[in-house]
């Protein structure tokens, strides 16, 4: 549903919508925000942000200090009935465990939800990284390798939509930042079958991922492997374990439903 349908639904409730965009303001970037922080992130007025917040922390969805909030862990609730109720990620773990355990990495199943990728299901390799990624984490698409896979099974005039509504922060001095540059990658992945970001989302790591589609062609998901960039260069990487990835892909696309 569109914004413009929601603004006129009679069973919409706008409330609720501000609360949730509170809440997922916070994330890794975010951990602790201040009132105005809020405001300026949500595009809510001081006043409507600070009601939104109280009422979250009274809830216990949020701790705060009196200047700054961060969330609690009853917000995990919010994600169990997912987790407990869809078979996706219970069914893709087993797939991304042995695509960790043969490659020593990390691994990684993602979806795009809005404008970012968000994070499903993951297997950390006896190599551990420091991302601090985990269930429910969200990516930039526009700078992970996650994002670009995905959004190369998009029609490009979506993509250009995409690029051209969306703010291209530096992640670190290495993220692409310009239109045509995130539009080179998109374009590369389309004919490759893959696509790479290498120390734009974290300096230090390098990652592969591959589109997965499932068994009438539709691309539903990517997945991807990450590496410390110290370990292999780019070339060595995709040489050793881009065959992994796709098998991987192949296996996730053939056994479990995305829906």
């Amino acid at each position: 549903m569109s914004d413009e349908h929601r603004a006129h639904s009679r069973d919409f409730v706008a409330s609720l919508d501000k609360g949730l965009k509170v809440l997922l303001c916070f994330d890794r970037k975010h951990p602790r925000l201040n009132l105005s922080e809020v405001a300026r992130l949500t595009g809510y007025s001081p006043a409507t942000a600070r009601r939104l917040l109280m009422t979250l922390q009274a809830l216990d969805y949020l701790h705060g200090d009196g200047k700054h909030f961060w969330v609690a862990p009853r917000t995990l609730l919010l994600a169990r009935p997912y987790l407990a109720s869809r078979p996706a990620a219970q069914l893709a773990q087993p797939v991304l465990d042995l695509l960790a355990e043969r490659t020593r990495q990390s691994a990684s199943l993602g979806i795009l939800l809005d404008k970012d990728v968000l994070i499903i299901a993951r297997s950390t390799g006896r190599r551990t990284l420091s991302t601090g990624l985990g269930i429910g984490s969200r990516l930039p698409a526009y700078c992970s390798s996650l994002g670009r896979a995905l959004l190369s099974t998009l029609p490009m005039q979506d993509v250009t939509n995409y690029l051209a509504s969306t703010a291209l922060e530096p992640w670190t001095p290495k993220t692409t930042r310009t239109i045509a540059a995130v539009t080179e990658h998109v374009t590369r992945c389309r004919v490759t079958g893959w696509a790479e970001c290498n120390e734009e989302l974290e300096l230090g790591v390098r990652s592969i991922a591959v589109p997965v589609h499932n068994a009438a062609g539709e691309a539903v998901a990517a997945v991807s492997l990450s590496v410390r960039a110290e370990r292999m260069t780019m070339q060595a990487f995709e040489e050793t374990h881009l065959g992994a990835i796709r098998e991987a892909g192949r296996r996730l696309g053939a056994t479990v439903p995305f829906d």
